[in-house]
Formats: C-alpha cells, structure tokens, sequence
C-alpha cells in the first residue's frame, strides 16, 4: 500500500509562486510514476503534469507549460510542483497520484493507482 501526502497549497496573489509537495510512504513504494491533478469547484478533475519515476521524462498539460515544473527526489520519495506566475485560473484543489511503471508517464486519473488528499490552492486577482 502506498500513501501519498500534499502540502504546500495556500493564497497567493496572481503572478506569485508556490511549491505544492507530495510526499510518498509505504513499503512497497519504489519505480512508481508520479502524476500531478486539479480540480476546480465545478469543473471535473483535469491533468496537469506527470514524472516517470527516472525524473527524466517530464510532460505538462497546454495551460501550465512554462510556468510549472514537476520534479521528485528519489532519495526523499517526493514529487514537487513548482507553480510560477500562477493566474486566478490555476485555483483548484491539487492531487498527487502514482502508478507503479519505470519508464513511462500517464495524463489520465484512471491510469492512476494511489491518490493523496489534496491541497487546496487559491490565487487571487
């Protein structure tokens, strides 16, 4: 089993910057690829960045290019989403999920196995 944690959602301004955190725990947790999800009130949960587990392959949803950034430390077993010049639009609720593979990366929540909580995130005008 796998447990997976946020932090790091808070207010911020428009144009400012947050690093959402997910910590990974478990004993069976290794070579697992990690995804990144929101949703916002209303509106169905949407994609935003996944990692395969090497952290060399990367990919992000249109919206989100260039302005986030998801990364992990292995060593930790945490996943990091980090949000520049964030925009009212970015304000959703934030998952973190896995997915046991090595080499590939998902963009859909059924391809997920293990979700976290959620951290909230709002960004102001």
């Amino acid at each position: 089993q796998v447990q997976l944690v946020e932090s790091g959602g808070g207010l911020v301004q428009a144009g400012g910057s947050l690093r959402l955190s997910c910590a990974a725990s478990g004993s069976t947790f290794s070579r697992y690829a990690m995804g990144w999800f929101r949703q916002a009130p209303g509106k169905e949960r949407e994609f935003v960045a996944a990692i395969t587990w090497t952290g060399i392959g990367t990919y992000y949803t249109d919206s989100v290019k260039g302005r986030f950034t998801i990364s992990r430390d292995r060593a930790k077993n945490t996943v990091y989403l980090q949000m520049n010049s964030l925009k009212p639009e970015d304000t959703a609720v934030y998952y973190c999920a896995a997915r046991r593979d090595v080499g590939n990366y998902y963009s859909r929540d059924y391809e997920y196995n293990y979700w976290g909580q959620g951290t909230q995130v709002t960004v102001s005008s």
